[in-house]
């Protein structure tokens, strides 16, 4: 096996996690069982006890689950690693494993918004407390902690808004206030940021998007230390069952042999379309932290190496005309992910977002005009044609069309 702390990225994407196969079989083998084979009935006590190590149920474990959960481990520079079901589930488990009635959560207060409902809506059935802050406004966040808080949950780049937070300061004062944060990491991937690095106490992935690729699986990951790796697994994860498929684990496995290509693709298409999009008469402002004019652009080169493959759009348009933009497109799908091959388009405010009220969405900076765009893998001229055309619906992109040619000389 290749060394962890020696190897690139790039490597490891392909490398971590495999171990030698008894049959010498180079791709993974699927392990597609529900239950293992105890040799006798004293090794099934010794494992339900503790006492051996070895597989008893794919909900406790499975070694193709396994293979994932090191190797996305070793990407994010972590100890060890739970994969779950969907991205919800590891967003639940890893959350719902150290709160408990009484105490208190600060969460950005933008986020994807299954996560904002299930903190907003469902936490405060169990008595724990949320506060949503602006995580851009430092004071903001100290003086949001209470004697209570036990946890700091932060999306970055936030969705949708690709809002960049600075992790060094989110988990530097957890750390100096013993509080545990948990950073989702979705947007960028191991390969473009390592929260860890700068002090995070646990990453989440939805493993649903570039990790795996390809749009064929929902799934989620949470990496952390190994003690509470184990406290996630022997509690959230093995009771409410929210556990990955070895099936869905392999296709990950499988996506993340290309991830690193996959990913300079995504950052230069993206890059191309912003700059595209920013001079665009039909649009307001590019949400894309590959802009030296994003505020975000300042991490880039050293909290996140790239910009990443998801912008956001404000249009110069209402909601009506904004809909009608997106019902235009030919080449983006129309669909609610991100990180597939296919390039996508989504509207949040009626979508992905539509647990947020209107005053919600509002303060939260989600507008009936803006849409979000996951740029794929395509070639980039025919993503600027798609782009081209959709937004010539709009009425100021049809004024500066027939400007220009009344300038053009007969």
């Amino acid at each position: 096996m290749i060394n962890n702390n020696n190897a690139n990225l790039d490597t490891l994407c392909i490398h971590a996690g495999k171990t030698k196969q008894p049959y010498g079989a180079l791709s993974t083998p699927l392990y597609q069982t529900s239950t293992f084979v105890f040799d006798n009935a004293e090794q099934g006590a010794a494992r339900f006890a503790g006492d051996e190590a070895g597989y008893i149920y794919t909900r406790l474990g499975n070694p193709t689950t396994r293979e994932l959960e090191l190797k996305v481990a070793a990407l994010e520079g972590m100890a060890d690693a739970a994969a779950t079901a969907t991205g919800m589930g590891a967003v639940a488990a890893a959350t719902m494993a150290f709160l408990q009635q009484g105490d208190h959560l600060i969460a950005c207060n933008t986020l994807y918004g299954c996560s904002y409902a299930l903190f907003s809506h469902q936490f405060s059935r169990y008595g724990i407390d949320v506060s949503f802050v602006d995580m851009t406004d430092h004071q903001a966040v100290i003086d949001a902690i209470k004697p209570t808080t036990k946890m700091l949950f932060a999306e970055t780049p936030i969705n949708p808004s690709l809002v960049v937070l600075d992790l060094a300061f989110l988990c530097g004062l957890c750390q100096q206030h013993g509080i545990i944060s948990v950073i989702d990491n979705t947007f960028m991937t191991p390969l473009l940021q390592q929260p860890a690095k700068f002090g995070a106490d646990i990453v989440i992935h939805s493993a649903t998007k570039y990790l795996n690729g390809h749009g064929d699986v929902v799934a989620g990951i949470i990496i952390s230390d190994v003690e509470k790796i184990a406290a996630i697994k022997l509690t959230t994860l093995k009771d409410m069952g929210a556990t990955i498929s070895p099936h869905d684990a392999w296709l990950i496995i499988r996506g993340l042999k290309t991830l690193a290509v996959r990913l300079q693709r995504h950052c230069d298409n993206a890059q191309q379309v912003a700059e595209y999009l920013a001079a665009h008469p039909a649009v307001a402002i590019v949400h894309y932290p590959g802009l030296p004019s994003h505020p975000g652009y300042r991490f880039i080169g050293n909290q996140m190496r790239a910009a990443g493959g998801v912008l956001a759009v404000e249009l110069k348009a209402d909601l009506a005309e904004s809909r009608r933009v997106i019902n235009r497109f030919k080449l983006f799908s129309l669909a609610v992910s991100l990180g597939d091959a296919e390039s996508l388009v989504q509207h949040p405010a009626s979508m992905t977002h539509s647990p947020y009220t209107a005053a919600e969405r509002a303060k939260a900076g989600i507008s009936d005009g803006l849409i979000r765009l996951s740029i794929g893998l395509e070639h980039i001229d025919d993503i600027l044609a798609d782009l081209q055309q959709a937004l010539s619906i709009i009425p100021v992109a049809q004024a500066a069309v027939s400007a220009a040619q009344e300038a053009t000389p007969a």
